[in-house]
């Protein structure tokens, strides 16, 4: 196990990045030959938007490798998080942090996002997509994906735990972020039967429907439990999804510059 921890914990950062674009062209390929959803658009351009977002992202990354590498040298020197104070193994204690991170890096501040009115304007970006697939995982304004990283380091603080369990938490993010959003045909049986532990594809596409209250369900990246347990999961006929914001013009949803202002648009109006 903890040969298998140490691989993240050394992983160079090419191979990270590397990660991120094998996945999204695993299941741009597989959106080729399995769709759900058969809609007419410029693949490439509109992988363009949301591609330069991923830049930012990027970007944002560089800053808060820093601010993690500060965090987690703080609680290398300290005795603070609950892993710190308890007898376990270490497979337990990487399950724990993970179901931690989801809770805290995902759901609860994916539920904020939805909820705080000033949170919301910048999650807009994200749902303004009106063509859903594998790139719409990188389509985060800069401001909404800070807000995430930000939780994400504090889940990392009350656990206590090492960088190890962190790596490989982002890299399970990446694949099930580009996984559910994938415009790929899964038999639904059998996506219903998953979507009882983890998000699936066809359970995460409700949360993209245009309109409430589909739109503020299935709020969970890796883990289905916590949509269950809070009361906010949603399984029903994907036939009658649709893509995108009511309240938003989605003529410009390819356009990076009306993206990025988009959250402080006077004229977008909060949901009801």
């Amino acid at each position: 196990m903890q040969a298998f921890l140490n691989f993240f914990e050394t992983m160079p950062t090419w191979m990270k990045a590397g990660w991120v674009f094998f996945v999204l062209t695993i299941f741009w390929i597989l959106e080729g030959y399995y769709k759900l959803v058969f809609t007419k658009y410029n693949k490439w351009r509109h992988a363009k938007t949301n591609f330069i977002l991923l830049a930012f992202v990027m970007l944002i990354n560089l800053f808060f490798g820093i601010l993690t590498a500060g965090v987690f040298f703080w609680l290398d020197n300290s005795n603070f998080g609950l892993l710190q104070h308890i007898a376990a193994p270490v497979w337990f204690e990487l399950i724990l942090s993970i179901l931690i991170l989801d809770l805290i890096a995902q759901y609860f501040v994916h539920f904020l996002l939805h909820k705080i009115q000033w949170m919301w304007r910048l999650h807009i970006v994200h749902h303004s997509d009106k063509n859903v697939d594998v790139t719409t995982g990188t389509r985060h304004h800069p401001f909404d994906f800070i807000i995430r990283e930000t939780f994400a380091l504090v889940a990392v603080v009350i656990m206590g735990m090492p960088i190890a369990f962190y790596l490989f938490y982002r890299i399970l993010s990446v694949l099930f972020t580009y996984f559910t959003h994938a415009n790929i045909s899964i038999p639904t049986k059998f996506d219903k039967a998953l979507s009882l532990v983890i998000v699936t594809p066809n359970m995460h596409k409700f949360h993209h429907h245009y309109q409430m209250p589909w739109t503020d369900s299935n709020f969970g990246n890796m883990f289905s439990i916590w949509d269950h347990l809070f009361g906010t999961y949603v399984y029903e006929n994907t036939v009658n999804i649709k893509y995108g914001l009511d309240i938003t013009d989605h003529q410009d949803d390819e356009n990076i510059l009306h993206q990025l202002k988009l959250p402080f648009d006077n004229s977008v109006k909060y949901k009801n």
